[in-house]
């Protein structure tokens, strides 16, 4: 199966989350598009929903939502998402990948959208060490 680093954002906070996706939490996400909105649950976040907003392969390739398909792309872009601009009305030819999510992915960048009963600071709080006897 496929593994993933999620990325996960706290708007309220402004504070950011690594997961680990394994086994069933990882194929949730299989088959997503970049906007969609999914459960927290297989991540451990019950009542929690996520907004997929971004992903990247392995390579550092960033996924555009405005992309359709799975597969790698040559654009050409004059600015925004994936290139600046240094000079005015430059352009440039970058590789991006479509909006949905597949195995060749390796992280993928979310948000929270909606909250559950326990915060994120007691859910991903360091676990505390074990006294020395």
């Amino acid at each position: 199966m496929v593994d993933f680093k999620v990325v996960l954002s706290d708007p309220k906070t402004g504070l950011s989350y690594k997961i680990d996706a394994t086994g069933a939490a990882a194929g949730s996400i299989v088959g997503k598009k970049i906007g969609t909105e999914i459960d927290g649950a297989p991540f451990g976040l019950n009542g929690y929903k996520i907004t997929i907003t971004g992903a990247s392969d392995s390579t550092g390739t960033p996924a555009r939502a405005d992309l359709s398909g799975n597969g790698k792309r040559g654009l050409l872009l004059s600015d925004g998402f994936g290139f600046h601009a240094e000079h005015n009305g430059q352009r440039r030819k970058k590789t991006q990948r479509g909006n949905e999510i597949t195995a060749d992915f390796v992280q993928i960048n979310a948000k929270i959208s909606a909250y559950g009963e326990k915060p994120l600071t007691e859910i991903f709080a360091p676990a505390e060490a074990a006294p020395a006897q």
